[in-house]
């Protein structure tokens, strides 16, 4: 069917430096324009940082900061999770110093070190879960597959919820989604989900990929292809990749939701122009692949 000022700096003394407030400012401005928003106070001691990037997760700590303003005023931010990185010198200031690239260096091997460790205990659990979970063969033995007109395809059951194993690019557990029976999502803590994906299906001549694990039991269903589920949209371009190094012969279509705000065909494009693939987009406005080859929405 488918082809703010809000920033503290203290001197040794506990005051506040003349200049300190314009120096911070500019030290703010040149990290909103870099992509990094904070709003929260700026704390000039030379010292590491961690503190969430306003429109992160709650809780996250993604964004780090060191400033220090005696001498010569410098210091550095960095975005954990787009992997951003930038010093910044008062303008008209001497060169950062060696020590202060190497605290940068030093910080992002940290939180990379820290980030590994989340993923091994994630998948550990995953692991764990998933061999205790039960094996479903039926559309009626659950809630959200019944409301989304869907089979199984692989997906066990685990207390109430839908359970999807997750693989990284060498065939490895190492995430799990559940599904309750209202379709609420939610992941395994401090699991890797980027560049990872959910498989339907055989090796194909044509690969589809698509982001949810709906959708892409609807495409399967309909076609017999081999479906690659990237989860989200955001996923679609690094699951995408990865997908082409596994199989560089086949024929990939990125099969992307047609969301009102746009994001989802966006990111299908992005992600098919990134592996000379194909894109499909549902014709009708706000309806993904699901929506659409089962007659209408069921979320």
């Amino acid at each position: 069917m488918i082809q703010t000022l809000n920033a503290t700096n203290y001197n040794t003394n506990n005051q506040i430096p003349h200049d300190s407030y314009s120096l911070i400012d500019e030290f703010r401005q040149a990290m909103q324009a870099a992509g990094i928003k904070y709003c929260g106070d700026i704390i000039a001691d030379g010292r590491l940082h961690r503190f969430r990037i306003a429109g992160h997760k709650q809780n996250s700590l993604n964004g780090a900061y060191t400033l220090h303003l005696d001498g010569c005023p410098a210091g550095f931010f960095q975005d954990f999770k787009s992997g951003l990185s930038r010093t910044w010198k008062k303008s008209g200031g001497s060169r950062v110093s060696y020590a202060l690239l190497q605290q940068m260096k030093e910080t992002k091997l940290k939180h990379e070190s820290e980030i590994r460790q989340k993923h091994t205990a994630a998948a550990d659990k995953a692991v764990f879960i998933w061999s205790r979970s039960k094996p479903i063969a039926k559309q009626s033995d659950h809630a959200y597959l019944v409301k989304k007109r869907i089979e199984p395809h692989g997906a066990r059951l685990y207390r109430e919820s839908l359970v999807i194993p997750i693989h990284n690019e060498a065939d490895q557990l190492v995430n799990l989604q559940f599904i309750n029976p209202e379709g609420v999502k939610r992941y395994l803590s401090g699991g890797r989900k980027r560049g990872c994906f959910h498989v339907m299906g055989d090796l194909s001549e044509k690969i589809l990929i698509c982001e949810g694990f709906a959708t892409g039991a609807s495409l399967h269903e309909d076609n017999g292809q081999r479906v690659v589920i990237a989860f989200d949209a955001g996923n679609l371009l690094p699951s995408a990749k990865n997908i082409r190094e596994l199989a560089p012969v086949s024929e990939l279509i990125v099969c992307g939701d047609n969301d009102i705000s746009g994001i989802g065909q966006a990111k299908a494009r992005e992600a098919a122009l990134s592996i000379s693939g194909k894109v499909l987009i549902p014709p009708v406005p706000g309806m993904d692949w699901n929506d659409y080859l089962t007659g209408g929405r069921h979320a």
